[in-house]
């Protein structure tokens, strides 16, 4: 089974991610996963961090001569903020001692207070440096690297901004893979042009107002097997599994498979994909995307459509959000953190990440396979039994 782990916090010196899973003879170079990183850092609303954070990364273990070997794959990602800033270095610091400045004035929307009273911490850092959404930046990686073994089973994943506070874009606008560089291009990443000004206005206005918006990105997948995910254990469906995963992503509150919340208000004779016989290509085929892509805990081999909404981010560029300081018990307002207006474009990528790395996993059940050329061929072979 694919599986991943991380490790770090947003200002200590590094990174790190170790994926394990993966078959043997994958490409893979380090140019590949550190594209998937700029994509991140892509999007209007970001903050000034974005514009220095090069996500310099190493791979340092499990791939040689541009391969994986079947062993788990380790990866480094340097945090440049932390080799520029003595500050970090000791805010950061794993030696003993202590800082000289513990953050008190815990954030509403974040995980600063029940962290600190989940384990007795006294300093918000302890909490917020590790529960920042710095850390999909390892996920993104692993993510690159679930794509890559996606790509042979012509399994495609990409993601587009469909909302960004108020401005939304009609349903029908939805990009293809070949789309996917006229997506990165937009300043929004949103597929309809007609939006994305409004998009930016929406940012605009916010910025000016030192407050903060979310939004909703839809994550398509093209090309999908059938059968990935099961009816017959509740921890293996793979809806379940998908909004597992996109709900664990920094400030993502809400998952929706297919037209799921338009549906619950709709009437079961029109809720529903109908079932048609394709002759041509010999396979059955379902007329719409009502469901996501899904039936009973399975993919059907349709296009698999998932969205995740995020909340306005809780740091904002003016702090108003009442709060209690943790030491003396009075009224304050939260500390600032540097922060961004608006998060959604990167969301996207991430949860194009969460997505790849969940069907990887899920392929990788499936037809395993201890190489690459076994688990094409396992694949190819499910494949022709269907026909």
């Amino acid at each position: 089974m694919l599986r991943y782990l991380t490790a770090g916090e947003s200002h200590g010196k590094a990174l790190v991610v170790i994926i394990e899973g993966l078959p043997a003879g994958l490409p893979i170079t380090a140019e590949e996963i550190q594209g998937e990183l700029a994509r991140r850092r892509l999007g209007y609303g970001r903050g000034p961090r974005q514009r220095f954070e090069a996500d310099n990364l190493t791979l340092i273990g499990g791939v040689r001569h541009g391969r994986t070997l079947g062993s788990p794959v380790a990866i480094e990602i340097e945090n440049s903020e932390w080799f520029r800033s003595d500050k970090w270095h000791e805010e950061m610091s794993p030696a003993p001692g202590a800082t000289k400045d513990p953050l008190t004035q815990v954030r509403p929307g974040h995980a600063d207070l029940a962290g600190m009273q989940k384990y007795g911490f006294t300093d918000a850092r302890d909490v917020l440096e590790r529960a920042s959404a710095r850390e999909t930046a390892a996920r993104v990686a692993a993510g690159a690297l679930a794509k890559k073994l996606l790509a042979p089973l012509g399994v495609q994943v990409l993601s587009h901004v469909i909302q960004v506070g108020a401005a939304r874009a009609a349903s029908s606008s939805r990009p293809v893979p070949t789309d996917l560089g006229a997506v990165d291009a937009s300043s929004v990443r949103c597929f309809d042009p007609d939006v994305e000004a409004a998009m930016v206005s929406e940012i605009e206005a916010a910025a000016k107002e030192g407050d903060s918006l979310g939004g909703v990105v839809e994550v398509l997948a093209y090309g999908m097997p059938i059968g990935l995910g099961s009816h017959v254990h509740w921890d293996r469906k793979l809806d379940g599994l998908l909004a597992q995963a996109l709900m664990s992503i920094q400030a993502v509150k809400g998952v929706e498979i297919g037209d799921g919340f338009e549906v619950a208000g709709r009437r079961g004779s029109a809720a529903h994909d109908p079932i048609v016989w394709d002759a041509d290509n010999q396979r059955y085929r379902r007329e719409s995307s009502l469901a996501g892509g899904t039936e009973g805990g399975m993919s059907t081999g349709e296009l698999l459509v998932v969205r995740a909404a995020m909340k306005p981010l809780a740091t904002l560029n003016r702090p108003t959000l009442k709060t209690v300081d943790v030491v003396t018990k009075e009224e304050t307002v939260s500390f600032k953190e540097r922060t961004d207006v608006t998060a959604v474009p990167a969301l996207g990528v991430v949860a194009e990440t969460m997505v790849a790395l969940v069907l990887a996993a899920e392929a990788q059940r499936k037809f395993g396979g201890d190489s690459l050329d076994e688990f094409v061929r396992n694949a190819e072979s499910f494949a022709a039994g269907l026909r």
